[in-house]
């Protein structure tokens, strides 16, 4: 709305603002924000998740500015309305938004809401192609030097995968791929997850140990993913033939994290735990479990109710001369 926003509060088609014009303004305002969010998690977020990174840009940018125009044109008369105190069907309120869409407060306010959509639409692509975790901590710069934490670490893999390869061939199993990434996504940021890595068909989820171990988190994240991908089971059947399932192994404990790398940077973790947590999940088919964890991290977990816990005692892992005490978790649903 165009309500003396950074132009001349004398210029006749400024709405100047009092208390009730305040109030409305605060009001469309936040219905845009919830309209906008909305249109861009239900709709926009699939519509356009084939394009290249600079198209999406584009074609983002052009529906949302084509958005704001129509709801500036909802606004602005009934603000004008307001204003006067004539009816919104008054042709003097009309005159005015004629005057209004052909004045230098309609390019101003254009061009400020234009500017400040490129630089959102911006920095929402590159968070989504970086994660909002690690863009946020390379800005504020947590991870500039190197520093020492606890983290929870989940190793997932994809099972028969070299089966299903095979049989789709490399361009279609990209695409299994990407559906089977696109629909574990929620299930990773409901449960407060970070996407460490992708690994051809693994994927390396993380937590700081306080979020992973909160309400579970770490396990329910697990079960969730499950739940997402049996939802979709038709859809894989129907589009691949194939039906993807995964097995997981989880562990916590000390990294170092910090930014690196000179041509690309990136913030990685270092320490045992990790190769520690990818021989655990390495155990998944020896001991027909899905997920298996550490039982350090169990003991840090409250898994009561409908969770299914088998101690497994000590098992060696490959590469490592201490045994690790295993155990495996499975849920009863419903």
């Amino acid at each position: 709305m165009a309500a003396m926003g950074g132009v001349d509060p004398t210029l006749p088609t400024a709405i100047r603002l009092d208390w009730s014009i305040f109030i409305f303004a605060t009001i469309a305002v936040a219905f845009v924000g919830l309209l906008i969010g909305t249109l861009e998690m239900v709709v926009l977020a699939g519509l356009f998740s084939q394009h290249s990174f600079a198209k999406k840009i584009i074609y983002k940018f052009l529906f949302y500015l084509a958005v704001m125009f129509i709801i500036t044109a909802i606004t602005f008369p009934i603000a004008a309305s307001m204003e006067t105190g004539l009816s919104l069907l008054d042709s003097q309120v009309w005159k005015r938004f004629e005057e209004f869409v052909f004045s230098i407060t309609f390019a101003s306010t254009m061009l400020q809401m234009g500017f400040s959509l490129i630089l959102c639409l911006i920095y929402s692509g590159i968070s989504e192609n970086l994660g909002h975790s690690v863009l946020s901590n390379f800005f504020t710069g947590k991870y500039h030097s190197p520093k020492e934490e606890e983290r929870v670490f989940m190793f997932l893999d994809m099972k028969d995968s070299t089966t299903a390869a095979e049989k789709l061939g490399h361009i279609r199993y990209f695409d299994l791929l990407k559906d089977y990434y696109a629909d574990l996504s929620d299930s990773i940021i409901d449960y407060e997850g970070e996407v460490y890595q992708y690994i051809g068909d693994e994927i390396v989820i993380s937590w700081s140990l306080q979020k992973g171990i909160s309400k579970n988190n770490c396990v329910h994240c697990f079960f969730s993913m499950k739940a997402d991908l049996q939802k979709r089971a038709s859809y894989y059947e129907d589009k691949y033939g194939f039906i993807p399932a995964f097995k997981a192994g989880l562990h916590f404990g000390h990294v170092t994290t910090g930014e690196i790398g000179a041509l690309k940077k990136e913030i990685i973790f270092t320490g045992d735990i990790l190769n520690t947590t990818a021989r655990i999940q390495g155990l998944c088919n020896q001991y027909d479990s899905d997920l298996l964890m550490s039982a350090e991290l169990y003991e840090r977990l409250s898994l009561t109710g409908n969770f299914i816990i088998h101690p497994l005692g000590k098992a060696e892992l490959k590469g490592k001369s201490e045994l690790v005490e295993l155990v495996s978790v499975s849920r009863v649903e419903g």
